[in-house]
C-alpha cells in the first residue's frame, strides 16, 4: 500500500499535530514537527508525511495531494476530532477504496468512541504506531495486527490485543531524514527557539505522575525509555550535515533531564560540535547538570512551572516545590541559560488568590519568556476523571476557531475568571518596565530582532482580540 501520513488541515495556526504539546491555536505562530508520523514513514519507501497546518494547505489542496495513496494515517486529538473526521469523510468520498486510520492519544484511550464518531474510519491504533502502520501497509490482515481496534464486516468493532511499548528505540529511523525528504523545515517556528530549528526525541515517556499531563498517561507511558547516546549523536551529526541553515536543535523529550548522568553525557558529546541546542526539563535538574549542559552548547531550556502555589503542585502530583523552582531559575540565570517558563491556570485548587500568587511568582523569578495555558482535562488523564467525578467539566476544550476554552468551573471560581486571567498574566509579566526595557534594547541593537518582535507583537494582539471575542460570543 502507498501510505500518506497526514496532520490534517485544521483551525488557523492550530498547533495540534504529532509532536505538539499544545493542541489549540497559539498566541503567535508556532509549529512543532510531526515527529510521531515521521517514524513509520521512515520504514515505508514511497510513503509521505504531509503536515497541512504548518504548510498552510487548505482542505482542497490536501485532497488533491492525497490522490494516488491507498492508506491514510491521520493524527488526531480530542479538540480536532470533529474536524479530522470530516477530512476522513472527504478522503473516502474521493476514493471509496481508501483505508483510513486515526492515531494519537485520543483514539488510544477512546478507540470505540472514535470509530463510532467517524464512520469513514477503518481502524484506529491504540498507543505507539511505529510498527503498526508498516504492518498494515504490507497487507497483514487487520485481524492479525496487535494494538488496533477495527471495523469489520457489518460494522462490528473488534479490539485486538494490546501491543507492548517499544523499549529498543535505536532501530527506529531518524525522523530528521523524513523531515528532509517530505517537509520544509522553514515552515516550523517556535518563538523562543532560534529559527530555523529541528526537534527530535532522544527518549519517550516520563516517570512523573502529573495528573494533567496528556502524553505519559495516554500514549508514551510512565517510564523514560531512551535511545543510546551513540544513536542520538549520529542523528545530531546527520542534522548538522543536512540542515546547514538550522541554528538550533531541540531535544523534545518530556523531561530530558530525568536521567541526569545521560543528559550530561550527551552534553559532553555535543560540546566539540559547537551546535546550539535546547531541551525540556524539570526544576529538579541539579546545578551541576545544568552547568554541564550549558557548557555543552545548551542555550535554552523549557520548564513547566505550572503554578506558584504549593498546594496546587501537591494536588496535581507535580513532585516539585516552589522553592525548587526558584533555585532552578536562579541557577539557570547564573549560568546564562535562557529560560522559557510554562504556566497553567485552572488546575485543581485554583482560586483568585492562587492565580495572583502565580503571576507574582512568575514576575519574581523572571524567566526570559513564558507561555500561559488553561488547564485542559483530556480523556485518559486522572485530571479528566477527577473533573467528571466532581462535576467540574462544562465546556469543550477549544471553540470553533481553535481558541482554548476554559473547560472547567470550580466552586467559587468561574471559568470566565480563569479564562480572562490568561490575558492578565501576560500583561503583568510582559508590561513590566524592566522587561519592556530589555526588549527595546534587543530590538534597537538588531534589525532582524526588531522585525521578529514586531511580527510577534502583531500576532499576539490579534490573538488577544480573538480571545476577547470568544468570551463575548462563545461558540463551541
Amino acid at each position: 500500500m502507498k501510505v500518506l501520513l497526514l496532520n490534517p488541515p485544521s483551525f488557523e495556526d492550530f498547533d495540534g499535530g504529532a509532536g505538539s504539546r499544545y493542541q489549540a491555536t497559539r498566541e503567535v505562530r508556532s509549529f512543532w514537527y510531526p515527529t510521531w508520523l515521521a517514524y513509520p514513514a521512515g520504514m515505508m519507501p514511497g510513503s509521505r508525511v504531509l503536515d497541512a497546518p504548518a504548510a498552510g494547505l487548505s482542505v482542497a489542496e490536501t485532497l488533491e495531494l492525497a490522490k494516488g495513496y491507498d492508506l491514510f494515517v491521520l493524527y488526531t486529538s480530542t479538540p480536532s476530532l470533529e474536524n479530522d473526521s470530516a477530512i476522513a469523510d472527504k478522503i473516502k468520498a474521493q476514493d471509496p477504496k481508501a483505508v483510513v486510520c486515526f492515531v494519537g492519544p485520543h483514539p488510544s484511550v477512546l478507540p470505540e468512541e472514535t470509530l463510532a464518531a467517524c464512520p469513514s474510519l477503518d481502524f484506529v491504533v491504540r498507543g505507539e504506531f511505529d510498527y503498526v502502520v508498516p504492518e498494515v501497509a504490507g497487507d497483514r490482515p487487520l485481524a492479525d495486527v496487535a494494538g488496533i481496534s477495527w471495523r469489520g464486516p457489518g460494522g462490528a468493532i473488534t479490539h485486538n490485543p494490546d501491543r507492548p511499548l517499544i523499549h529498543d528505540l535505536d532501530p527506529l529511523p531518524f525522523v530528521s531524514e523524513i523531515y528532509k525528504r517530505d517537509l520544509n523545515y522553514k515552515d516550523y517556528v517556535i518563538p523562543w527557539i532560534q529559527y530555523p530549528y529541528v526537534s527530535i526525541y532522544t527518549g519517550r515517556g516520563c516517570s512523573s505522575k502529573c495528573i494533567y499531563c496528556l502524553w505519559p498517561q495516554t500514549y508514551s507511558g510512565n517510564a523514560y525509555r531512551t535511545r543510546s547516546v551513540d544513536n542520538v549523536m549520529a542523528e545530531v551529526k546527520y542534522i548538522a550535515e543536512n540542515f546547514p541553515e538550522v541554528k538550533e536543535i531541540f531535544f523534545d523529550d518530556d523531561n530530558f533531564t530525568e536521567d541526569q548522568p545521560r543528559a550530561i553525557e550527551i552534553a559532553n558529546r555535543m560540546k566539540p560540535l559547537g551546535i546550539s541546542w535546547g531541551c525540556n526539563a524539570k526544576v529538579t535538574a541539579k546545578y551541576e547538570t545544568l552547568k554541564a549542559m550549558h557548557e555543552g552548547g545548551m542555550r535554552v531550556i523549557m520548564v513547566g512551572y505550572e503554578t506558584g502555589d504549593q498546594a496546587i503542585l501537591n494536588n496535581v502530583r507535580k513532585g516539585t516545590t516552589v522553592e525548587q523552582a526558584r533555585e532552578f531559575t536562579k541557577n539557570c540565570k547564573s549560568l546564562g541559560i535562557i529560560v522559557h517558563g510554562a504556566f497553567v491556570l485552572g488546575l485543581p485548587g485554583e482560586s483568585k488568590e492562587s492565580i495572583a500568587a502565580t503571576i507574582n511568582f512568575a514576575c519574581d523569578i523572571d524567566p526570559d519568556t513564558i507561555q500561559v495555558s488553561l488547564a485542559s482535562p483530556y480523556p485518559g488523564t486522572k485530571f479528566f476523571d477527577q473533573c467528571i467525578k466532581e462535576g467540574w467539566l462544562n465546556e469543550q476544550l477549544v471553540n470553533s476557531s481553535g481558541i482554548q476554552n476554559c473547560a472547567i468551573n470550580y466552586p467559587g471560581l468561574d471559568s470566565r475568571d480563569i479564562f480572562m486571567a490568561v490575558e492578565t498574566f501576560y500583561k503583568k509579566f510582559y508590561y513590566r518596565p524592566k522587561y519592556v526595557a530589555k526588549v527595546l534594547i534587543k530590538a534597537f541593537s538588531d534589525f532582524e530582532e526588531m522585525k521578529r518582535i514586531y511580527q510577534e507583537a502583531k500576532e499576539f494582539y490579534s490573538f488577544i482580540a480573538k480571545r476577547r471575542q470568544a468570551i463575548k460570543d462563545p461558540v463551541n
